[in-house]
């Protein structure tokens, strides 16, 4: 399998999810120097300050899928007999048998044979591709990507962060749209407002720009000729 559906998912997914990693980042960096914990019998992930064990970020992991460089394949977490048994894995599977996607109801996906010779930085892009198409497929952001005895472990988390809103997104944006790559923009700005709970239009039939908004402001995001993301224009609040 080549997982080119994963990649459709997680592509048009690809604004909400870097939006939602860059405010993980944010309150990680607040820890200063920080280390992780896993915990998923007990249902914590734990960032800790170095410099003082007493500042903590605690979040619930939702395990979604092991790959593994030995096997050279990819186990969901539902396949996994210490996997996730909250439901929302179990979320993956039905979407995949909705939607007939073969490489999401397959307990455990091969590699495909020409992943190149780096294959700890292909596993480390699949993570991010499967972790993509998680928080497209369950709504649940954001992810962390980690190593776990010689595989690495795609976790999807439930953490103390605030919901993204359009004053956020337009603070953020700046920085965000130059280091994301989307296949399709329009699609990612509307899956952006859906997956984010505010309410979407576009300005015109020729699709040109998209309005976006909720209780914190608006911002329009505007499209050249080839669809890309031109600018993004926010007001927020009464300003």
């Amino acid at each position: 399998m080549t997982f080119e559906i994963l990649t459709a998912l997680a592509d048009r997914a690809a604004l909400f999810t870097a939006l939602r990693q860059d405010q993980l980042a944010a309150a990680t960096d607040a820890l200063g120097e920080h280390r992780w914990d896993a915990d998923l019998a007990a249902g914590t992930f734990t960032f800790t300050a170095e410099t003082d064990p007493s500042r903590t970020l605690v979040a619930t992991p939702h395990l979604v899928a092991s790959i593994a460089p030995g096997p050279r394949s990819l186990m969901w977490s539902w396949a996994l007999p210490q996997g996730d048994r909250t439901g929302v894995t179990d979320d993956l599977r039905a979407y995949g048998e909705q939607h007939g996607i073969t490489e999401l109801t397959t307990g455990e996906v091969a590699f495909p044979d020409d992943i190149g010779d780096d294959v700890d930085d292909w596993i480390s892009r699949l993570a991010h591709t499967v972790a993509g198409a998680a928080v497209e497929i369950t709504g649940l952001s954001p992810y962390y990507s980690a190593p776990a005895g010689g595989a690495r472990a795609v976790l999807l988390l439930d953490a103390p962060i605030e919901p993204l809103t359009v004053a956020a997104a337009v603070a953020a944006l700046p920085r965000i749209l130059s280091g994301t790559a989307m296949r399709d923009p329009r699609a990612s700005v509307w899956d952006l407002a859906r997956l984010a709970g505010w309410t979407m239009e576009w300005t015109d039939d020729a699709f040109s720009g998209a309005l976006v908004s909720d209780s914190t402001g608006t911002a329009t995001f505007r499209f050249d000729e080839q669809a890309r993301i031109s600018g993004v224009e926010g007001r927020i609040g009464g300003a």
